[in-house]
């Protein structure tokens, strides 16, 4: 771990720069991903990247450069066409950063039990094999596979005002997905999708559930290609945690985001509805919602010390007693807008800068147990597990389809249902929140794969709720 620590405080203090400031990220990623599918096991997915990123803060202007080559005279190398790029820059540059605050922090973060080892490779595969056998014998469960990913990261941070930041962090990905057809009608069931990640060791793969599922998993596809139709109309929605996930990523993270908001992603992934405007002022929801940016559960896929700029992390809300407060905004932004923010400039890899990113955006924890959200409904439906979503460039309008669906009726879980959607507005929707679940129902999950930027950044974001109760949503069936 941190191999490369020392080396790089030499280069980095031989370094000759005419800068103002200037700073060094490194990161090294190495990921693998195994599968086994219908109990044949699949060559494994093995990745290994490694690089570092200079920035230079020159007269006021800002740029950087980024290599694969981090001998030092490879990082001068990189230093210098930063330091060229700010020159070019300065006639048309917009913002003048000089007296803008550096990170002058010393400190390391690790993941949960980053000092134990994970199971080896045929380990987890002969994991992988055990579920995958475990899938029942019947001619109507036509595919299935049982995964595993991981991915180490290690990422060390210097800059002239003598920071030294050290994070090292190990990301679990356990999967399984079944899919059954009749003849007719194919549908597919999974453990929560790609929604089951966490930071830790090989705790997690328990903690997600994935030994053992193979049979819950495999009924539960079964069952969908029996049931009926979902019916349409108006009724209150159910949604479990493993759907709000994708619920606040799309409808609050993406439309909270200060860059997004300030217009940076107008051309490539859209706007908001939301204005810069809004914040103190937006009733986002009703009173039952509580937003937080929360980098501080040790778990959690973007739990983190500090930002890529350096920033302490810290747990922040951006809604509160459904009343917008504060954006997803990191240091530049907050520089640019006027606006209190998060740490959460992040990028993907050493080759990207880091923007503005969702990290860990939870729903805090109601009141409610989840006998006692169903039997406050009279007339509704629960869903579970998202497979497909589509929302406007200012993730206001939406539709959403989910895996699972039961029907409630007077209080009580009735028949299960498939092809289950919803559509929405984000600003009605969150104003219909009329239930919130309690630490019992709460769980923490989040997606590996969020997108954004150009040229494209693909992150981890960690998502954790409740379940939560919606009031008059309209709901459909995949005839609709």
């Amino acid at each position: 771990m941190f191999d490369l620590s020392a080396q790089l405080k030499q280069r980095f203090a031989a370094l000759r720069s005419r800068a103002q400031f200037f700073s060094l990220r490194y990161v090294k990623q190495t990921s693998q991903h195994l599968s086994v599918r219908k109990n044949v096991a699949e060559p494994p997915h093995l990745s290994s990247d490694e690089g570092a990123m200079l920035t230079v803060r020159l007269n006021g202007v800002e740029a950087y450069a980024a290599t694969n080559d981090v001998s030092l005279r490879g990082l001068q190398a990189a230093l210098e066409q930063a330091e060229e790029q700010a020159r070019r820059l300065a006639p048309h540059a917009l913002l003048d950063l000089s007296e803008q605050a550096v990170s002058t922090a010393q400190a390391d973060y690790l993941s949960p039990n980053q000092h134990l080892l994970f199971p080896s490779l045929s380990d987890c595969y002969a994991l992988l094999a055990q579920e995958s056998a475990a899938v029942p014998a019947d001619s109507r469960l036509v595919n299935w596979q049982v995964s595993l990913g991981l991915e180490n990261v290690e990422q060390i941070y210097l800059n002239s005002a003598g920071a030294e930041i050290r994070q090292a962090q190990r990301f679990v990905f356990p999967g399984m997905s079944v899919t059954a057809y009749d003849g007719q009608d194919s549908q597919s069931r999974s453990l929560g999708r790609e929604n089951f990640g966490q930071q830790g060791g090989a705790e997690v793969i328990a903690q997600c559930g994935l030994i053992g599922a193979a049979a819950k998993v495999a009924d539960q596809a079964l069952q969908l290609i029996m049931a009926p139709n979902t019916p349409q109309g108006p009724r209150d929605l159910l949604l479990l945690p493993d759907q709000m996930t994708l619920q606040i990523h799309e409808s609050i993270g993406h439309p909270l985001e200060l860059d997004r908001i300030l217009g940076d992603e107008r051309n490539y992934a859209g706007t908001s509805f939301v204005k810069a405007s809004d914040f103190g002022h937006l009733q986002y929801g009703s009173s039952l919602l509580n937003v937080t940016f929360d980098p501080e559960i040790p778990e959690q896929l973007a739990s983190y010390a500090f930002d890529d700029d350096g920033t302490a992390a810290s747990k922040q809300f951006l809604i509160r007693d459904g009343l917008l407060e504060r954006p997803l905004g990191g240091a530049l932004s907050q520089f640019r807008a006027g606006l209190p923010g998060v740490a959460n400039s992040r990028a993907c890899s050493w080759n990207r800068p880091p923007i503005d990113r969702m990290a860990n955006l939870n729903i805090e924890p109601g009141d409610k147990t989840m006998e006692q959200l169903i039997g406050g409904i009279e007339r509704g439906i629960l869903m579970s597990t998202n497979r497909s979503w589509s929302i406007d460039d200012a993730r206001n309008k939406f539709q959403f389809g989910c895996e699972w669906g039961q029907l409630i009726e007077n209080g009580e879980l009735k028949g299960v249902v498939k092809n289950p959607n919803y559509r929405g507005i984000s600003a009605q929707f969150w104003r219909n929140l009329s239930a919130v679940g309690d630490a019992t129902t709460f769980k923490v999950l989040g997606t590996p794969n969020c997108g954004k930027g150009e040229p494209n950044q693909v992150v981890r974001v960690g998502h954790a709720s409740p379940a939560c109760v919606f009031s008059s949503v309209d709901v459909f069936g995949g005839d609709a």
